[in-house]
């Protein structure tokens, strides 16, 4: 399973990890060198979250992320879905 969220279409950024040798030059020091780049992955705050739709009288399973979450508090499970099936994904 991917890690993206269903309702906001959020996934994997990816960008890189320096590490660094030396004393800052405002420590005094000649500066900081960059000894080694590696890559790495920003993931998503991602929860599976099973949540009551009262329209349709029953659960619905979603892999959210936490701002998908607060902005189904916010606009409500019925609109969010009604959004995600105008777009044409499958609840």
């Amino acid at each position: 399973m991917s890690k993206v969220c269903e309702v906001t279409g959020k996934k994997p950024k990816f960008g890189r990890s320096y590490a660094l040798r030396g004393i800052a030059k405002k420590k005094k020091g000649i500066g900081l060198k960059v000894t080694g780049i590696t890559n790495r992955r920003f993931l998503p705050n991602l929860k599976v979250k099973r949540i009551w739709v009262p329209e349709e009288n029953r659960y619905v399973t979603l892999r959210l992320s936490i701002s998908a979450i607060r902005t189904i508090d916010k606009n409500g499970i019925a609109s969010v879905l009604r959004k995600m099936r105008k777009e044409g994904k499958k609840v």
